[in-house]
């Protein structure tokens, strides 16, 4: 006669218990499954536009003002992750499985303010009940721009999660379109020099992200780049002030160019107008929502099919004698000189340098859509600036690289942030050329 043991018992009770556990798992899954691929979720478009670059992108230092359960109840659960759910803040740059593990155990001790929470909430709030707002950022903190290009982990981990919001789309029955992404990086490229063509990188990115893109939506319309203008030439190493010789400004006049030229880069606004933690890099919490909120604008114009957004920038220069005058793009006249919004900086941030570090500018006066600068001699030779100041290592309104030129699309246009208001009006792009006998803006 056979006996079994004490540990053979146990050992088939366990074995058992494994057997029915899997079984019923199944069984939940296959009524969940069943469940889920026969619910009606309704005729929606998903409106995804996402932020890639570097610190500014994923919300560095930036202390989060935003409310996650306002976000989500407020706006009737219309404003969602890339997982299409409303697990927000949960990202990491290197790795899908950190960003699981952040999600499961609501490790949200590095949730920061982003730029598109503010841009969501005034999208949410201007688009239709069966608008859905898709947002998630993308990135690495402290690349310079050849760190993110197509190939990277950053640039293949955001193709992924445009996937997966693409995917979660598809398999409720809904719409699904990418019109831009928000692009926030360039501070690695003026405090490092890396010497390379960022223009050239920038353009290149733009046809990569389109191309691959389009491979995953099927979308037909073009992605467009929603770009800001990073203005913190102070961080640079070798950053002087009225430097003829510094190269600072080369990827933010590069942005600019892009900007003016190339009609998938869209403006969303330069960052000097707003403040930093520290008066150092990062925009705090309330910057970046503000920052949202603009971007949020342009996102608006280029759904509804508007002109394209080219912000305040240079359009056209003549040297008459001794005076320069600088005809601007004005999206919403008038033009005019702000000293509260943004500390008044001599000359109200224009520079006409010599080459021996010389600014000649005896006199300013701004015209309808031209700023005239009568200079103390021929400016011919000279570089010409604006917002190419502050002081060393310093940034934001009042100390950093600054001007105070703006038009006044904030008359009509504000947002309300914890009670207070503020407009949301374009600022002038930094820019720097160089003058010469037949110069035009290129």
């Amino acid at each position: 006669m056979y006996f079994c043991t004490k540990n053979q018992i146990n050992m088939r009770y366990i074995n058992r218990s494994i057997i029915i556990a899997i079984i019923l798992f199944l069984c939940f899954y296959t009524y969940y499954y069943i469940k889920e691929n026969n619910i009606d979720y309704g005729q929606k478009t998903v409106i995804c536009v996402p932020v890639y670059g570097q610190s500014y992108a994923l919300g560095e230092e930036a202390i989060r003002i935003t409310n996650f359960d306002s976000l989500r109840i407020k706006y009737d659960d219309r404003i969602v992750t890339e997982r299409l759910d409303y697990t927000y803040g949960y990202f990491d740059p290197t790795s899908w499985m950190k960003q699981y593990i952040k999600r499961l155990l609501h490790y949200d001790k590095r949730s920061f303010e982003l730029s598109i929470y503010g841009m969501a909430e005034s999208l949410a709030s201007k688009t239709g009940k069966d608008t859905i707002i898709c947002i998630f950022p993308g990135g690495l903190g402290t690349q310079p721009i050849k760190n993110l290009m197509k190939g990277s982990s950053p640039y293949n981990k955001f193709l992924e999660e445009i996937s997966c919001a693409y995917s979660h789309a598809q398999d409720k029955g809904w719409k699904f379109n990418l019109p831009a992404i928000c692009w926030m990086q360039g501070e690695s490229d003026i405090a490092d020099y890396p010497e390379t063509d960022y223009k050239s990188l920038f353009k290149q990115m733009c046809q990569d992200f389109n191309t691959d893109i389009k491979n995953i939506t099927h979308q037909t319309n073009d992605i467009r780049i929603i770009c800001y203008q990073t203005n913190i030439v102070t961080k640079g190493k070798r950053y002087k002030l009225n430097n003829y010789n510094g190269t600072e400004a080369q990827t933010p006049q590069a942005q600019m160019e892009l900007i003016k030229d190339d009609t998938l880069f869209w403006a969303s606004g330069p960052m000097y107008p707003y403040s930093f933690v520290n008066e150092s890099l990062h925009p705090d919490g309330l910057s970046q929502k503000r920052f949202g909120s603009l971007v949020a604008e342009v996102v608006l114009d280029l759904l509804h099919h508007e002109k394209r957004c080219i912000g305040v920038i240079p359009i056209k220069t003549e040297i008459q004698d001794n005076e320069v005058h600088i005809h601007f793009n004005v999206p919403y006249p008038p033009l005019c000189f702000d000293t509260v919004s943004v500390k008044k900086v001599s000359n109200y941030g224009f520079n006409v340098i010599r080459k021996d570090h010389v600014d000649i500018i005896s006199e300013i006066k701004l015209i309808d859509d031209t700023v005239i600068l009568k200079c103390k001699e021929s400016p011919i030779g000279c570089k010409i600036r604006y917002a190419v100041n502050g002081e060393f290592w310093k940034n934001g309104w009042d100390i950093g690289p600054r001007g105070n030129l703006r038009d006044s699309q904030g008359a009509t246009k504000i947002v309300e942030i914890m009670g207070k208001t503020y407009a949301l009006h374009n600022w002038c792009y930094q820019f720097d050329y160089l003058l010469s006998n037949s110069f035009s803006i290129p």
